[in-house]
């Protein structure tokens, strides 16, 4: 399954958003993940469209495409508001939204616009107090009572009841090898790396496996995910004009898995080298908004080789 993702903060607008859905869509991608960012960490702001207004957009305007968000930070939303809200979007789409979670880690969008950001360590027990939360929410039929450390509930359901037996899927995403995958293992319907090498990928992967056995979870409960940058050139040509411009070589580009780049073949070998390594979904990160035929040229050079394979 090979989908995009897309920096919300680097000038979504409701035209391009409209446009990336329709293109997506159109070319055959399983999926379009977002940001949840309000600006960037350096002093540079554009356009950003809210991340849940706009999946509810997602919702109603496309047919097929799944959908979601990488991730939303535990410090912008109570849970619960996420919770209602990820239920009823995912209901609005028949069932296609993934909800992705997480700490939040851009200190100056924080600071900006006026939300606290405490430190990591207190981060984490919000998300893992949030999980909670969500949870409870979607899989009890009755009122739930619930008290943490940062959140709580006292008597509260879900209602409408979500269409999907447990709600909509959650997703953690990280590479953290004690804390996230601990989180992944005890909550997770889906556990997404970021930016790592396919080798580090297959140890995390077997070490998730390990974590999912001890709490009597079986492997095939977690889908596993990867989110990494694209550079596509349709032909060597393009390559190296692409390479000139960005002043790297290959080779650094790709280094710690930070991106997968190059021609349509050479992007072939390398999603088929983290399918080997467990890979099941990929969120190509695609920066350039506008550039719409790229991503059908793509669709079309590389994704439909793993349509029929």
């Amino acid at each position: 399954m090979i989908g995009l993702m897309i920096e919300g903060q680097y000038g979504l607008t409701w035209d391009r958003w409209d446009r990336l859905l329709r293109a997506a869509e159109r070319s055959g991608y399983q999926s379009v993940f977002r940001s949840d960012h309000y600006t960037e960490p350096v002093e540079e702001d554009h356009a950003s469209l809210e991340a849940w207004v706009s999946l509810t957009y997602a919702a109603t305007h496309t047919q097929t495409l799944e959908f979601g968000v990488l991730v939303s930070p535990i410090t912008f939303r109570h849970p619960a508001l996420l919770a209602r809200m990820a239920a009823q979007v995912d209901d609005l789409s028949r069932g296609r939204l993934t909800l992705g979670m997480g700490t939040g880690w851009m200190e100056r969008e924080h600071r900006n616009f006026g939300i606290p950001f405490p430190e990591l360590s207190t981060r984490y027990t919000m998300l893992k107090d949030g999980l909670e939360v969500v949870t409870r929410l979607f899989l009890s039929d009755m009122p739930v009572t619930y008290q943490g450390e940062h959140f709580s509930l006292h008597e509260a359901i879900l209602l409408p009841r979500p269409d999907r037996d447990g709600g909509p899927p959650i997703l953690i995403g990280g590479n953290g090898k004690n804390k996230t995958l601990s989180l992944a293992a005890e909550y997770a319907d889906e556990w997404n790396g970021v930016f790592i090498d396919a080798a580090t990928y297959r140890d995390l992967n077997a070490h998730l496996n390990d974590l999912l056995a001890q709490r009597g979870r079986a492997p095939g409960e977690v889908t596993r995910s990867l989110m990494t940058r694209v550079i596509f050139a349709k032909d060597d040509a393009e390559l190296q004009t692409i390479m000139s411009e960005m002043g790297q070589t290959l080779d650094e580009l790709r280094r710690g898995g930070r991106a997968l780049a190059g021609t349509p073949s050479m992007l072939v070998d390398q999603i088929g080298a983290y399918r080997d390594a467990g890979v099941e979904r990929f969120m190509l990160q695609w920066l350039d908004l506008d550039d719409l035929d790229g991503i059908e040229r793509m669709a079309s050079d590389v994704v439909a080789h793993f349509r029929s394979n």
